[in-house]
């Protein structure tokens, strides 16, 4: 492999034999080093690679002025919640997280005080996205002898959401949340009841939402949908299939989009299994 770019001593950019950029990390790696000269292969502690050409330029940025082992932190702890998950992330949270790890550790060690204002909310709506928080701020506990608080942990399952969304910006994660939050309040009055929080139904409902949250959001809505199953849904399902035309008012004036038939099959199919189970 040889150098392409040197970011700072401990990390550079570097193209293998099949011309493909690298990103790797390492004590010394880039010290007294050149561009066009070959990788020290025995330094290289951390090798990644990122297809979008905006974001490395960006993480570049960020790497010129923090720590190799807060990327170091910042990489294992994506690789840890890729595996929970099982499945790709956005490519942005590598530039994400690693600015909010960043940030989040020099605050901690100004002994400023940090609160998540969405941290029950992160905890309910995105349980598995908050445990992988939760083993992150373990890892920079223990790796940077700091004591990060569990809002921390929600804000890091936010990122992760927001990577699994696709999404560029917390905010993203911020309106998906508050339209769940809106859509379960929808149910909740409609049938005059407390849902079943851990029921298989409802983690799967969530599921559900969180995509179709983004679909309305991003306006990725199809128009298209299947009108006589809609008519079988509603008569099979009628107590559901009302309260799913109240979700749809809301989103149409809140949001102003339409749901078509399949959207609206979804919603009842997953609320009549909420409410019985």
């Amino acid at each position: 492999m040889r150098i392409t770019r040197i970011i700072n001593n401990n990390v550079i950019c570097a193209v293998n034999e099949r011309n493909q950029e690298r990103i790797l990390l390492g004590a010394g790696i880039g010290f007294q080093k050149k561009k066009g000269e070959k990788v020290d292969k025995s330094k290289v502690e951390k090798e990644f690679f990122l297809k979008s050409k905006s974001v490395s330029g960006k993480l570049f940025s960020i790497l010129t002025q923090i720590p190799m082992e807060y990327m170091r932190v910042t990489e294992s702890i994506i690789k840890y919640a890729k595996e929970t998950l099982n499945e790709e992330l956005s490519e942005n949270i590598y530039l994400t997280l690693t600015d909010h790890i960043s940030f989040s550790i020099a605050r901690q060690e100004k002994g400023l005080p940090f609160s998540n204002a969405l941290l029950w909310e992160i905890k309910r709506f995105y349980p598995k996205e908050f445990s992988i928080g939760l083993k992150a701020i373990e890892l920079l506990n223990k790796e940077f002898n700091i004591t990060l608080p569990e809002d921390e942990a929600a804000s890091i399952a936010m990122h992760i959401v927001n990577a699994e969304l696709g999404g560029e910006a917390i905010r993203d994660t911020i309106q998906v949340t508050e339209f769940i939050q809106n859509i379960l309040n929808v149910i909740r009055y409609h049938f005059k009841i407390d849902i079943d929080e851990d029921s298989l139904y409802y983690s799967r409902f969530l599921t559900h939402l969180k995509f179709f949250a983004y679909r309305i959001l991003s306006s990725t809505l199809s128009e298209d949908g299947d009108e006589d199953f809609e008519e079988v849904v509603k008569l099979r399902y009628p107590e559901a299939y009302e309260c799913t035309l109240k979700i749809a008012k809301l989103i149409r004036d809140k949001y102003n989009k339409e749901l078509n038939s399949d959207e609206l099959v979804y919603l009842t199919v997953h609320i009549k299994r909420i409410i019985t189970s």
